[in-house]
């Protein structure tokens, strides 16, 4: 067996995993690619946590002329002159919750150390924007190189305001302003290199830039960030054959548990399956597997964009639509579709060429599981330990094929928890019994749809399949016979299991279930 890696687990700085034989998988193929095909200006959008900022950095030591640290990779084998350029590296991730005079300062935090270094000082009291261009043309007199520029996160101080229209309109004219010189400045460019998780950059803040390369959604670029499935199979499979060693399962088995939860991300219409690095990389560190990506922070923005736009997470599953639905600028956006995209909370999940749609969906289990848990504060109180207490009864009542019990729980689960919506509307009802079957599918097998439609709620247990139809305020009846002329049970009928259907309306008066029909 072999030995365990060093990891990088929160390590984002290439110079630190290479000088620390930490686990690197080699990405520097993609910077030969660029400087081959002559790329001088390039956009990459990817979720947090997916290794932006290390390839970001990544460039920047390839620039500084650092070959000592590519031996071994792909950059290593290709360049033979190793020219040391003046690299100016702003790292935007810190300049979150922030108003513009916080804002202004931030920026002049991170211009004050290059003015220093290229002697620029007296500038200081300017505008940032001049102060910029000012450094960029010092570096390259005095260096005699072209400058690289590397902006990291570029939209960080927008994205936790982007449902904030008054705040997000001052705080991207400040970003519009800073960057603005860039376009004017391209005879002092060697390499200029953006990241981010949304596309800001395609209208307002890059504007003038127009020749600037958006490589997110191209199939050659889909592994740039994360790990590919053939990374890991190839690459990573001593580390697997540790993991599978400690969780006393198959080599086999431990692959398909961690595509299960970690795999699934597919960036552009063919793309590589592609693993989420952070969580990946913690799993393996600790022996163990875990919600390690979504438990590192929801961002606040994610929740208050469902919370402005009323989503529905049962419409979010299976969703079709053109790129332009879901790859556009939030300036643009109509829905939140296109932030739970960018941001890795939806993917490509198919694309059909012929008509040019794709169909979006939660990667894997880990983000679907931490979806709904995020959404549960919002709709699903008393606490969370009552909530589970609640599963766990609803289950039980449900294994020993009593229904009745069952939804008698739930009933007065619901009485307690519905006070909470911001109204009687049915899709917040909706809302509520997916999150709460999304918990209980944490025990039993719970699916939604069919073929033949899709049933509000199907229980599958090894001798009995329950299908259940709610209405709001309708009648059990009126949910029974849905289930019979939309054909709920058909999908159901060759198991040879028990089927057995359950009509149940809501009382928007009560803000509970008020009446249920069991028949079979």
């Amino acid at each position: 067996m072999a030995q365990r890696r060093k990891y990088p687990v929160g390590i984002q700085t290439f110079e630190k995993i290479r000088e620390g034989n930490y686990l690197y998988i080699d990405k520097t193929q993609y910077l030969v690619d660029f400087i081959k095909s002559g790329y001088q200006y390039v956009f990459l959008s990817r979720p947090r946590r997916f290794g932006k900022s290390l390839f970001a950095s990544m460039i920047h030591s390839y620039y500084e002329g650092r070959k000592d640290l590519f031996e071994g990779l792909a950059m290593g084998d290709y360049e033979k002159d190793w020219v040391k350029h003046p690299v100016l590296h702003f790292d935007m991730s810190a300049a979150k919750h922030m108003d513009t005079k916080q804002l202004d300062d931030y920026l002049d935090y991170l211009l004050l150390p290059y003015e220093k270094r290229f002697g620029t000082e007296e500038n200081k009291n300017k505008a940032p924007n001049i102060r910029f261009a000012n450094i960029v043309k010092a570096a390259y007199e005095q260096m005699g190189q072209k400058v690289v520029l590397i902006i990291d996160e570029y939209d960080a101080p927008l994205l936790d305001v982007v449902h904030e229209e008054q705040n997000l309109a001052a705080l991207r004219r400040t970003m519009q302003n800073f960057y603005s010189p860039i376009k004017s400045l391209d005879p002092y460019l060697e390499f200029v290199f953006l990241t981010g998780i949304t596309k800001f950059a395609q209208l307002s803040i890059f504007s003038e830039l127009n020749n600037l390369f958006n490589i997110s959604m191209y199939d050659q670029y889909s592994a740039i960030c994360g790990i590919s499935s053939d990374e890991l199979h190839t690459q990573m499979l001593p580390d697997v054959e540790l993991l599978a060693d400690h969780l006393k399962l198959s080599v086999d088995d431990t692959f398909a548990l961690l595509k299960n939860k970690y795999d699934g991300y597919h960036f552009s219409e063919n793309s590589e399956d592609v693993y989420n690095p952070f969580s990946l990389i913690k799993a393996l560190a600790s022996q163990k597997i875990g919600d390690y990506w979504f438990d590192s922070g929801t961002p606040t923005y994610i929740i208050k964009l469902l919370q402005k736009y009323n989503v529905g997470l049962r419409d979010l599953v299976g969703q079709d639509a053109g790129v332009s639905d879901f790859d556009v600028s939030p300036e643009n956006m109509t829905t939140a579709l296109p932030l739970l995209y960018q941001s890795g909370y939806l993917t490509i999940k198919h694309y059909d060429p012929t008509i040019n749609l794709y169909t979006l969906g939660y990667p894997n289990e880990e983000v679907r599981v931490g979806m709904i848990r995020s959404l549960c504060a919002n709709y699903l109180i008393p606490a969370e330990g009552t909530n589970s207490s609640f599963v766990i009864k609803f289950v039980k009542a449900v294994i020993a094929d009593d229904m009745e019990q069952a939804l008698t729980l739930m009933r007065a689960y619901l009485a307690g928890v519905s006070y909470r919506l911001s109204n009687k509307t049915e899709r917040d009802v909706q809302t509520i019994f997916y999150l709460v079957f999304s918990l209980i599918g944490s025990f039993i097998k719970v699916e939604e749809e069919s073929a033949h439609g899709r049933a509000d709620v199907v229980i599958t247990l090894p001798s009995v399949v329950y299908v259940m139809e709610l209405k709001f305020d309708g009648s059990a009846d009126a949910a029974l016979k849905q289930i019979d002329e939309k054909g709920y049970l058909i999908p159901y009928t060759a198991d040879g299991k028990r089927l057995v259907k359950v009509g149940v309306n809501y009382s928007s008066e009560e803000r509970t279930i008020t009446e249920w029909k069991i028949e079979g």
